[in-house]
């Protein structure tokens, strides 16, 4: 079941405008983003909820998607943004050090978007953001800085796991159909012994 949810759990940019988690389900997820371990069990994390047309508007702009297709086409496509954020906030009340707690983030934000994968939707982990802006344009207080964005909705676009090729390329690709080729290394090349 884990394995399922963990490779259903892909980095969406493209999101269907007729679904919208509600607050209760980003409570949700919060609620198990809360349960996540900790360094030292500080638990300064905060959590910024959006989830209507208004919100959105405000933080989707303030985003960078996709910088290796970014090139060549602009992400999300117009009328596909995702239809919810939750802003991952560090208390500096809490702890000051913004840089010890990057990896509580990411076990957070996994966390998160595993918890949406399994209620039916998906998300994409964004750090393309200046997080004075965000913070500026939330209204957060000074003890509040956003340390990642994660954008949620119901994916309307399909994500294909390759292998790497010869090349040893890593790069995603996209096709004209809107589908994300995302080669991923075979297990026997990231197993040390």
């Amino acid at each position: 079941m884990l394995k399922d949810l963990v490779v259903k759990n892909r980095s969406y940019r493209g999101f269907s405008q007729d679904f919208t988690p509600t607050r209760e389900g980003l409570l949700e997820l919060c609620d198990l983003a809360r349960q996540c371990p900790s360094s030292v069990n500080m638990q300064p994390f905060k959590y910024y909820l959006a989830n209507t047309p208004e919100q959105c508007a405000v933080i989707q702009p303030l985003t960078g998607w996709a910088r290796r297709l970014m090139k060549v086409m602009t992400l999300p496509r117009e009328g596909h943004c995702p239809t919810a954020f939750i802003v991952i906030c560090q208390d500096l009340a809490i702890a000051a050090n913004k840089e010890r707690f990057l990896k509580d983030v990411g076990i957070v934000a996994q966390t998160m978007l595993l918890g949406a994968v399994e209620k039916g939707f998906g998300g994409i982990m964004i750090g393309n953001f200046s997080p004075e802006k965000v913070a500026e344009a939330l209204g957060l207080g000074e003890n509040l800085w956003p340390l990642l964005i994660v954008a949620l909705g119901r994916p309307d676009e399909e994500v294909v796991l390759t292998g790497v090729p010869e090349s040893g390329d890593v790069g995603y690709t996209r096709d004209e159909n809107h589908v994300t080729y995302v080669p991923k290394r075979a297990l026997e090349d990231i197993v040390i012994n």
